[in-house]
């Protein structure tokens, strides 16, 4: 059985390897925002055919960063996982959740690769890389949430058990949020490829028949946004109705969507800077950690805490 003290101390860890993780994303982001995605030329892991770029320009000093910094974060999670193992007996929840984050970091580092080596970065307008960038978020947002869970699941005596209504309520939630997701992933490189002077351009860009796909599917986004961010609205309100335990975490996801819904609107008026794009993805990744802990509490009876 684990001790009170080493749960402890591998929660902290967990929880601040996550932490790093959304910084990852973030740094992930401003490589996109900023166009330096083919800062390292079409090699991998290499930077432009070397180990470490010489006289290297600002855009592969950004790019070479952002491979660094996921590097880094391959040892940190190697590290979680080993420890899970050694703290927690067979079968437990954080083994399963160090493991699966394990794996989602691995296919997040070949679909970062395979960006690269499909050249899906910088000023590349094609349709495949809207799937390429699709597939690359999704990732992205299993690999938090289970890294979110392994933090959490140490506070817990066992996985979460199948339930039924909460269950197609927290799977309806998580799968609105990815798609909303997908959605602003789309219209952020939309924003980067095409930026606009101002709002009522871009509106006109977003209905111009020979515009990009990127352009034109740009205006899903905010009517996406409504939809999801009414649907998370009841989900909270509802949950807090029902679950007196779970409230904060309820209260919680509440304020971050109507946080996110006023950055998203500040992104418009704004024009899409990128600092602006930076400060809207990080209260995107607080409200998906967020919900990924209230549909968590959702799945299990009131007070299943672990033995302290």
């Amino acid at each position: 059985m684990p001790t009170p003290t080493s749960v402890r101390w591998f929660a902290r860890y967990a929880w601040s390897v996550l932490g790093y993780n959304v910084a990852v994303v973030l740094w992930g982001a401003f490589v996109r925002a900023t166009g330096a995605g083919a800062g390292c030329g079409k090699h991998w892991p290499l930077c432009n055919g070397e180990m470490l770029p010489r006289s290297p320009s600002l855009n592969t000093i950004i790019e070479f960063t952002h491979r660094v910094t996921s590097g880094i974060d391959l040892v940190l999670v190697a590290l979680l996982v080993v420890w899970a193992f050694r703290v927690f007996p067979r079968r437990h929840a954080v083994r399963q959740g160090a493991a699966l984050s394990g794996v989602f970091l691995i296919s997040e580092a070949l679909l970062g690769a395979s960006l690269v080596l499909l050249e899906h970065v910088a000023k590349n307008q094609s349709s495949a890389r809207a799937y390429s960038l699709s597939a690359h978020l999704v990732n992205t947002l299993t690999l938090l949430a289970c890294l979110t869970l392994t933090a959490w699941w140490t506070t817990r005596k066992a996985p979460l058990p199948a339930g039924g209504r909460a269950l197609w309520m927290a799977a309806f939630s998580l799968g609105t949020v990815m798609i909303l997701g997908v959605s602003g992933a789309i219209a952020a490189l939309g924003d980067t490829l095409f930026p606009a002077p101002s709002l009522a351009e871009a509106w006109v860009r977003d209905f111009d028949p020979a515009a990009s796909i990127f352009l034109r599917l740009r205006i899903l986004h905010p009517a996406i946004a409504a939809l999801a961010g009414t649907w998370l609205a009841i989900y909270a309100v509802t949950t807090a109705g029902r679950r007196r335990d779970l409230r904060p975490r309820a209260w919680l996801l509440l304020g971050l969507v109507a946080g996110q819904i006023a950055a998203g609107v500040a992104n418009l008026l704004l024009s899409a800077p990128v600092w602006m794009q930076l400060v809207h993805l990080l209260l995107a990744d607080a409200l998906w950690i967020s919900l990924v802990l209230l549909c968590a509490g959702t799945l299990e009876p009131e007070g299943v805490l672990a033995d302290k």
